[in-house]
């Protein structure tokens, strides 16, 4: 059985930074391509991040391109979102992700685990 935890979320003041981080187990993390989402009140989940099965290949929303980073350690089974420079419009539940496949892909429906999610709120 796959499960996800995300840990990291909090409150900050814009300008602040955070570290996301997904643990995962129930299967051979290096199996699959990671991927990270998020979701604001009253908005669809989106896509903000993803890698692929031994790293190396990132992706990221026009969004969030030079602030965010994504990188992953297959060792630890875990996964990571460093935000950097976080605005008001980065405030939502963030959510790792993970498909048996080599590469991330940007839809939702592209992925077949996810966790519980993470809050970040952002305040100026």
């Amino acid at each position: 059985q796959v499960q996800l935890v995300e840990s990291g979320g909090g409150l900050v003041q814009a300008g602040d930074s955070l570290r996301l981080s997904c643990a995962a187990s129930g299967r051979t993390f290096s199996n699959f391509a990671m991927g990270w989402f998020r979701q604001a009140p009253g908005k669809k989940r989106e896509f903000v991040a993803g890698i692929r099965r031994f790293g190396g290949n990132t992706g990221y929303a026009d969004s969030v391109k030079g602030r965010f980073t994504i990188s992953r350690e297959n060792a630890k089974d875990a996964v990571y979102l460093q935000m950097n420079s976080l605005q008001a419009e980065d405030m939502a539940g963030y959510y790792c992700t993970q498909r048996h496949a080599l590469l991330y892909r940007l839809g939702r429906e592209e992925y077949e685990y996810w966790g519980q999610g993470t809050q970040v709120n952002v305040f100026s």
